[in-house]
């Protein structure tokens, strides 16, 4: 999977946006893992485990989305890369765990999203699925919109 871009089989720096997280993704693609598989996810990621179930993790996003006033991460624990691999009960425990989500925010609405598969159609900088649990923050002076991104800018794709 790689190319002429910054990119390995688990990341893709290219859909990164900020600084501090290519430079984290930098090492991890030094170091040729995946981020957010178990044996690795708490050497890049520093945010405290809301709630686990016997196939998700529920934490913080480290770079959250403009105008968020929750973004939270549901982490599928075994590596799968696209929907038809998830089985029945990873998926009913997905939805599980973003009601614990929406509980523990006591959000009264927002939204959940998940890419999966090849980044320049997803726009992900991980391969390894999980969902964003995310509550836009309406009440802030400058509010504007929560965008959340699918497929790569043009001039960014693989040839």
């Amino acid at each position: 999977m790689k190319n002429k871009h910054m990119k390995n089989q688990y990341i893709d720096i290219d859909n990164a946006r900020e600084d501090e997280q290519r430079a984290v993704m930098q090492n991890i693609i030094k170091a040729g893992h995946c981020p957010f598989c178990m044996e690795n996810l708490q050497k890049y990621h520093t945010s405290p485990f809301l709630k686990e179930t016997k196939n998700w993790l529920l934490t913080t996003n480290r770079w959250p989305y403009p105008n968020t006033k929750h973004h939270l991460l549901a982490i599928l624990k075994t590596h799968k890369e696209i929907l038809s691999e998830l089985t029945a009960q990873e998926g009913a425990q997905l939805i599980e765990i973003l009601a614990f989500a929406q509980k523990h925010t006591n959000a009264p609405g927002g939204g959940f999203a998940m890419r999966f598969g090849d980044t320049d159609y997803s726009s992900g900088t991980i391969v390894h699925i999980h969902a964003h649990f995310i509550v836009p923050d309406i009440d802030a002076p400058d509010f504007e919109p929560t965008k959340f991104k699918i497929g790569k800018d043009k001039e960014k794709r693989k040839s």
